[in-house]
Parts: structure tokens; sequence; C-alpha cells
């Protein structure tokens, strides 16, 4: 089993899918992770066509002691199309490595998502128990839902969803103007990959004022 990773304690892992259709909610959930001080881990961070998909989502999990797991998306894409068992199969691996994990890895937390309240027991009943929240399709619920968890999580200083939000519309607006001036495409900047997505919000979140200084108890 892959080392602890020292980053291991602010790591999320994030299970969930890569489709046109999430990719709003996915932009949404890696500037709240990166918003809270915590650092996202999803598998395409890296591209490594040498590496087995599932040695790098073992990696991945094993290397994060949050995560964040959304199942809003394992209906099938198409009629006819099998179910997708992506994400609740990524969901098992964690689970398991909590379960059967050494010390440190039975200290994993994880958040479940999905569109709607109490949807996946239909055929996932064997979670029922978990901390599962329901986002409605909404980036700016799907905010304030993983911030709430993250809250109380982790026991950070945090400021509320509302905020968050904010600061996450300006930065979309902010890095599409950049993008344009940069002679990126719309189809471009639509389909801007996952690394450097996770790049300029870092350097964004990085040039407005500290974490710390917008948390509520910093500002009287």
């Amino acid at each position: 089993m892959a080392k602890l990773n020292p980053g291991f304690h602010r790591s999320v892992f994030i299970n969930c899918p890569f489709d046109d259709e999430y990719r709003p909610l996915l932009r949404a959930l890696i500037f709240t992770v990166l918003d809270c001080g915590l650092q996202p881990r999803i598998a395409s961070e890296t591209v490594d066509s040498g590496q087995v998909r599932i040695e790098r989502i073992r990696d991945l999990i094993v290397s994060s002691r949050f995560s964040v797991h959304d199942l809003s998306r394992i209906s099938p894409l198409r009629t006819g199309d099998l179910p997708r068992y992506n994400m609740p199969f990524e969901l098992g691996l964690d689970l398991g490595c909590r379960f059967y994990g050494h010390e440190e890895l039975q200290k994993k937390r994880c958040l479940i998502l999905d569109k709607e309240p109490y949807r996946y027991q239909k055929a996932l009943s064997d979670i029922s128990g978990q901390d599962i929240r329901a986002h409605g399709d909404d980036p700016e619920t799907l905010i304030a839902k993983v911030r709430g968890w993250l809250k109380v999580t982790t026991q950070r200083e945090l400021q509320s969803g509302s905020p968050i939000w904010q600061r996450f519309s300006e930065f979309t607006s902010r890095l599409e103007l950049k993008l344009i001036r940069e002679g990126f495409t719309a189809d471009e900047i639509k389909n801007l990959e996952v690394p450097e997505l996770i790049e300029h919000t870092k350097m964004w979140i990085g040039s407005e004022a500290p974490h710390e200084a917008r948390s509520p108890q910093s500002s009287s």
C-alpha cells in the first residue's frame, strides 16, 4: 500500500464525473476545497498514460484524509447504456481503506453528495447512515453543503457559503476574461484541464487577502 504523503491531513480526494453537464459543479467543488485552505486530489490532476487508473485512484485515496464522493451521475448517460459504476466503486475503495487500513487511515472522513435526498437508497442501500447531502445540481448549493461539512469535519475557521459563492462567481468571470485575452477559444475555456484549473484557482485565491483575514473572527 502507498505511504501516507506529508499533506494527508489537508488533502481532499474528489470522486465525481467529468462530463460537460457536471463541469460547473466540479469547478465549484474544486474552488471550495481550495478556498477552505485544503488541497483537492483528483484522478485527472495528472496525465500519466503509463499508470493504471485504479493504481492512481488507490494512491489518491490513501493520500487523502478527506473525501467527497458525488453519486449524482450514476444513471446511464443514454437510453440502453449501463449505469456508471465508477463513482460507487471508488466510494467502496475509500470506505474499505477507512475500515481496514492502519490507524491513520481509520481517521479518514468522507462526504457523499447526490442530486436528491435519499435517491441513492434505491440502488445503494448499504451506505445508509453515511453523511449524504443533496445539491440539486446547483453549484451554489453544492458550495454551501461542502463548506458546511468541511467546517464540522476539520474544525477550521471558515466563512459561510455565501461569501465563498461570491468569490467563486468573481473568480469564474475574471478567469474567463483572462483566458480570452490570452487567446483561448470558448471551447478551450469550457474544457480547461483540471490541473490548469487548479493552478489558476490557487493563483487567484493567493492574490486575494489571506484566508484567515476573511474569517469572521478576524474581521473585528
